[in-house]
This record gives structure tokens, C-alpha cells and sequence, in this order.
């Protein structure tokens, strides 16, 4: 049995899709609300909240493969709750910050939930991919209804990941052997710029959309009213503020895990703009 927790996110819908391509089963889903969840065949959904890892001991029966987003709960108690429920393999999604920007705090944090996982006696596989083509979604609105995008760093390229490919992933550490033990950096197959970004939703949508470019002091105080001053510095810092060797560079960790070239930001927008319409 496997245990998909985030079961209707980017990451985690995908998963379920690459699960039943495979033939895994069976599989389950942990989502608040099993009964909004749409599913495909086949995977059964399943209740709980990371929040409070008590609520999962029906979603944990019988589990032996769990795959973990870090940050989303009360995770030392999670694994706690997994290694008494006879979990053996945990997938955990990381960042790659962990090894790029250490000294930023949720970094830190996830390097303390990776420590967790390594310590809790269950065999780990962790996945640190880099910034989410789907990040862009914080621009849907603003495209919708202004046909534009404000944003700092225009011109500044990072090795965007398509949320699939890190699925894709996640399935064949779940599933195929050799990947205990494994901790995969991931990106996406280049370096793309916001400005590329923008331009790629645009073919997407059959229309133009306009980019301005702001600062970071603006960027900062639109920022701070959803996420807070220090989280806003620091994803300012990974969009362009603070980059560095180790952020920008391109791995094919994609390729040699999964056998298939990860995806552009380009293919994303494809699949993804009714978003923005």
C-alpha cells in the first residue's frame, strides 16, 4: 500500500496519475475533504491532516510507502505515527534551498525534517527540487483581470521545474528498487526567466500579456500582506536577490531517475492556461 499525502496538490495529483499509469497499487490519497476528492479509479481516497497526525491512523493501515511533503504539518509526529504504523519507505519532498541558501530559515527547517526521516529508522528516499513552474499561478489573477504581470528580476533565469516531473520522480523512487538511501536535487531542463515566463502564458493564451517589472522594495510590500516580512525576503532572494552557482545550475537528475527529459516551463504553460484566462 502506498499513501499519497497531498493527494489533490500539484505534486501529489500528478503522482496519483503516474501511480495508476504504472499499475501501483494499491494506492491511497490523504486529503481534509475525501468526499470533494476526484480520484481515478482505482485509488481509494482517505481522510486526514498532516496538522495533527492522529487523524491519520486509518489512512496509515497498511501502509508500507509513504510519500511526505515537508512543511505541511506536525511531521516529527507524522513519522512518529508512520514507523509505529509499519511505514518502510518514505518519499519526502525537500528543496533544494537545503543546499543552496542553508541560512535561510525554512531551509533550515527542511533539513531538520530530512534529519527526522534519516533518524526515524525507516528506510528515506528525498527529493530536493528547485523553484515550481506552478509559482506562477500567483499571477493568474492579475493576468485575468489586467492582462498583465508586475515582478521583479525580469530578466534573471532559474531552472524551473514542472510540478510532474517531480512525480515522476517520487513514482520510481516508490516503486523501483535503488533508490533508498537517495537524496535527487531536481530542476527543469533550463534556465527561464520571468520575462519568458510571461511570454510563454501569452502564447498560451493566443494574446499578449504585459510584463512590468518592479522592484524588490515593491515586490516586498505587495508580498508581506500574504506571507510575512521574512518569508517574502527570502523567496525575494531566490527569485534573484541572493542567486548563486548551486541555485542556477541544470541537472538532468530527472533523466536519469525516470528515463524521460524533464519538462520546459513552456510545456507547463501549455497545460495550464486556462488558469490565466
Amino acid at each position: 500500500m502506498i499513501l499519497v499525502t497531498g493527494a489533490t496538490g500539484n505534486i501529489g495529483s500528478a503522482l496519483l496519475r503516474e501511480l495508476q499509469v504504472a499499475g501501483a497499487a494499491p494506492v491511497r490519497g490523504l486529503t481534509r475533504d475525501a468526499g470533494r476528492a476526484s480520484f481515478a479509479a482505482g485509488i481509494e481516497a482517505v481522510e486526514g491532516d498532516l496538522a495533527q497526525a492522529d487523524s491519520l491512523k486509518a489512512a496509515l493501515e497498511g501502509a508500507r510507502s509513504l510519500f511526505l511533503l515537508s512543511g505541511m504539518g506536525a511531521e516529527a509526529e507524522v513519522l512518529a505515527a508512520a514507523r509505529q504504523a509499519g511505514v518502510e519507505h518514505v518519499v519526502l519532498v525537500s528543496s533544494i534551498t537545503v543546499q543552496t541558501h542553508p541560512h535561510l530559515p525554512a531551509a533550515g527547517e527542511n533539513l531538520a525534517v530530512e534529519r527526522l526521516l534519516k533518524d526515524s529508522g525507516m528506510a528515506w528516499t528525498i527529493l530536493r527540487p528547485t523553484q515550481f513552474a506552478s509559482n506562477t499561478l500567483w499571477w493568474a489573477q492579475s493576468i485575468r483581470d489586467q492582462g498583465m504581470v508586475r515582478a521583479p528580476y525580469a530578466d534573471i533565469g532559474l531552472p524551473t521545474i514542472h510540478p510532474a516531473d517531480i512525480a515522476a520522480v517520487a513514482r520510481a523512487a516508490l516503486t523501483e528498487p535503488g533508490h533508498q538511501g537517495q537524496t535527487y536535487a531536481l530542476t527543469g531542463p533550463e534556465c527561464v526567466t520571468v520575462r519568458r515566463q510571461v511570454a510563454a502564458i501569452a502564447a498560451a493564451l493566443g494574446r499578449e500579456v504585459a510584463l512590468i517589472e518592479i522592484s524588490r522594495e515593491e515586490a516586498h510590500q505587495q508580498m508581506t500582506s500574504f506571507m510575512g516580512d521574512e518569508t517574502a525576503d527570502a523567496v525575494l532572494d531566490l527569485m534573484g536577490g541572493d542567486v548563486n552557482d548551486e541555485l542556477l545550475k541544470v541537472r538532468d537528475t530527472v533523466l536519469q531517475v525516470t528515463g524521460s527529459a524533464a519538462r520546459s516551463f513552456q510545456h507547463w504553460a501549455s497545460e495550464n492556461g486556462a488558469a490565466f484566462r
